[in-house]
């Protein structure tokens, strides 16, 4: 360019390749200029014997203005040494786009280049082109604490959520809230993952966050849980572990099964209640078990007489 290049020379140069561009790209101009040369471009044809060209070109002779229209603009080094958010390529402000640039490196702007030209600037109405990708946020989890009532019967909770949205013009946020329906399946294991994709804070710059709750079991009054399983421990007295007795076991469902106990209650003895546990989650009409342990509550003390009938009667192994 003429501007920098202060060799005599360089204003020809500089309009030879102006000329030159000006020609190839232009498919009739080129085309022409393939078949007959630049006399024939120049004359309006080739040899005299072809009658049927009248095309004939002439420079316009502004080497400048070809310049402009292939750079945007008549300084060529505008686009290394502007800053990305003020330029304005053929009437398109790139303060529209997403970019991602560092404006202290002077030779960020050689990211734009492609094979036909600036990327985005020689076309008439370029389109918008994001080229920061946008990274969606971490997920945001939550505990969510449930019964053993509502693993058995399936539930639904609401949970209100208080989260910032972006405004139509994609720029500005405002803040909402929501309610979230978390349906609880039956026999949903604890540790299940429930995911509300995207419904985090929006900004301009970033992808939402999910949403996730994950299934903690509440402690229960009477049972804990093994899986499908369900455990319920079972007080008895040192008399009815030894004599026999019958327990009247809770289930989870509201009802009571009478378990009848005539043998001994060692220590780790446990009775299962088959298919009264809680559902199995693919199948919910099949049921795991209600496992019955064992405490005895041992006296505080006993008679003198009573530790004499027991020392005659009781074996020693």
């Amino acid at each position: 360019h003429p501007d920098k290049n202060k060799d005599p020379n360089a204003e020809d140069k500089f309009k030879e390749i102006a000329e030159a561009y000006d020609v190839l790209s232009d498919p009739k101009k080129r085309a022409v200029y393939d078949q007959y040369g630049e006399e024939g471009l120049k004359t309006g044809g080739g040899s005299s014997g072809n009658t049927g060209n009248t095309f004939h070109y002439t420079f316009h002779g502004d080497p400048h203005a070809t310049f402009a229209s292939f750079f945007g603009g008549s300084n060529p080094f505008d686009i290394f040494f502007t800053s990305g958010r003020s330029r304005v390529f053929n009437g398109f402000d790139h303060d529209d786009m997403d970019i991602d640039e560092d404006s202290d490196d002077p030779f960020g702007a050689f990211g734009r280049f492609g094979f036909n030209g600036l990327s985005g600037v020689h076309r008439r109405h370029p389109e918008p082109i994001h080229m920061r990708r946008k990274v969606q946020d971490p997920p945001v989890v939550h505990e969510l604490k449930v019964s053993l009532e509502e693993i058995y019967h399936g539930a639904t909770k609401r949970m209100k959520i208080t989260r910032r949205r972006l405004n139509p013009d994609g720029r500005t946020v405002r803040t909402e809230d929501k309610i979230l329906n978390i349906v609880i399946k039956r026999g949903w294991k604890e540790g299940t993952k429930i995911t509300f994709p995207k419904e985090g804070d929006a900004t301009p710059d970033n992808i939402p966050a999910d949403i996730v709750f994950i299934l903690k079991d509440k402690p229960h009054p009477h049972f804990r849980r093994d899986g499908t399983n369900i455990i319920y421990t079972a007080m008895i007295s040192l008399k009815e572990a030894l004599c026999g007795c019958t327990v009247n076991i809770p289930t989870i469902d509201g009802r009571v099964i009478p378990l009848p106990c005539s043998d001994i209650i060692k220590p780790g003895t446990v009775k299962r209640l088959r298919g009264e546990g809680l559902p199995f989650p693919k199948v919910p009409t099949q049921r795991g078990d209600l496992i019955v342990e064992f405490k005895v509550r041992f006296p505080d003390r006993i008679a003198p007489q009573t530790r004499q009938i027991l020392k005659q009667h009781l074996p020693c192994s």
